[in-house]
Formats: C-alpha cells, structure tokens, sequence
C-alpha cells in the first residue's frame, strides 16, 4: 500500500447504549435540518459566512469554529449541530464523484 492510500475499516456496532445514543444523536440532527430547511431564505442570506445550526438556532460567523464555539456555549447538550459555508455568490453548482466507476 502507498503513503497516499489510506485504510477503512468498517464494524458493526451491537452495543444497545450506543446505538440508542447515535439514533438520539440523528434525531438531534434532523430536528436541526428540518429548522434548517424551514429558515432557508434567512440562513442562506448570510453570504460569505459560516453558518452553524444547534438547538433549531443560526449560529452566524466569519470562521467555522467561531460558529461552532458560540453553538455551544449556547447549547451544550446538541451533538447534532452541524455547520455549512455559504458562498458569496449564488450559482448553480455540480456535484460530481470522483470514484472509478466499473462497467457491468
């Protein structure tokens, strides 16, 4: 294996606490989304910032961990806050992956 390559290693997690806790943690996370998604004219209004979304509360500022900080002080049980850049500009924007893709 080269230096570039990095491994992955996948397991299944069987522990009931700690499935029970990432299920709570996504329920945060969506519960934030959907906030997201019903504020979407305010929040993608801040041009060239960094945006930060815990406790269904815009967290706005110029660097990411800024807005992750002042989300935190303010919500410090929410491990479902999650943060976004959004551009200066509006554009149409093309998502591509990079990965080989294999002919079947």
């Amino acid at each position: 294996m080269s230096e570039n390559q990095k491994t992955v290693v996948m397991e299944e997690e069987t522990d009931a606490v700690e499935i029970a806790q990432a299920l709570a943690r996504h329920r945060r996370f969506e519960r934030n989304w959907a906030w997201l998604e019903a504020h979407a004219t305010e929040v993608y209004s801040h041009r060239g910032k960094f945006i930060c979304i815990a406790g269904e509360q815009l967290f706005v500022t110029d660097a990411v961990e800024e807005a992750y900080a002042r989300a935190r002080a303010a919500h410090p049980d929410d491990d479902g806050a999650f943060s976004r850049y959004v551009p200066r500009e509006r554009l149409a924007r093309i998502y591509v992956d990079r990965r080989p893709m294999a002919c079947l």
